[in-house]
């Protein structure tokens, strides 16, 4: 049962397979419910749905959890918010983040999420489905070369960076954006480490991997400064 806390896990990236070394990050995210076997939803909607990444999903969290799916293009539930309130996890893949947030707000997506969260379901999610709870981050929706995206949920202030270790051009890109004002202070995360808020604080940073790290970029002046997070 959700908790009434409202948490947000923001993952910079990780791999969604059973092998996976990540695991003890996904086991982390269950065990922010309180639940033996909680009860998680993916959101694939980034990806368009790629039935290969949804089986990931099920085969990953099958030992673990209860797994489930929310399909938008071929749409069965008709009570989306009710849906989403009966999970104890929400967990959004990554993908094309422009796309997967004009889809949602079609399909009332984001009033649902909301709900959700405001109800202690715990919302979480790697790149595409990081960026989704800020205000604005960096992404490849628009074509090869990543550029700004706004228009997010905005349920954490600022903006948002996913995979700031592993994709050479997000580094340089995110302090180019945050130091001319284009998008407003916010985190950037590598690949295998999370952001976990509580309401819209940040509590703590947590990795599956050595040596992975979160971090904080804020405009002075005309630059960015980065500040690694413990």
């Amino acid at each position: 049962m959700a908790s009434g806390e409202r948490r947000i896990l923001a993952i910079g990236g990780v791999q969604l397979s059973p092998g996976s070394t990540d695991w003890p990050l996904h086991q982390f995210m269950l065990d922010l419910t309180g639940t033996a076997r909680p009860r998680i939803c993916m959101l694939a909607t980034a990806a368009g749905e790629n039935p290969s990444g949804i089986a990931s999903f099920y085969a990953t969290f099958a030992r673990a959890a209860e797994p489930t799916h929310l399909d938008l293009f071929g749409r069965t539930v008709d009570d989306i918010e009710g849906f989403l309130l009966d999970q104890d996890v929400i967990y959004v893949g990554g993908g094309n983040t422009a796309n997967m947030l004009a889809i949602w707000r079609v399909h009332g997506l984001d009033r649902a999420l909301r709900a959700a969260w405001e109800a202690g379901v715990v919302l979480a999610g790697m790149s595409a489905g990081s960026i989704c709870w800020f205000e604005s981050g960096t992404t490849d929706s628009f074509g090869p070369e990543l550029q700004p995206v706004h228009g997010a949920l905005g349920f954490l202030p600022g903006s948002n960076c996913p995979h700031f270790d592993s994709e050479p051009g997000r580094r340089p890109l995110y302090h180019r954006l945050v130091g001319s004002g284009e998008l407003p202070d916010g985190y950037a995360a590598d690949d295998g480490a999370a952001l976990v808020f509580a309401g819209t604080e940040l509590r703590e940073v947590v990795s599956s991997r050595p040596g992975a790290a979160a971090y904080r970029v804020e405009r002075q002046g005309d630059a960015a400064v980065e500040t690694r997070l413990p």
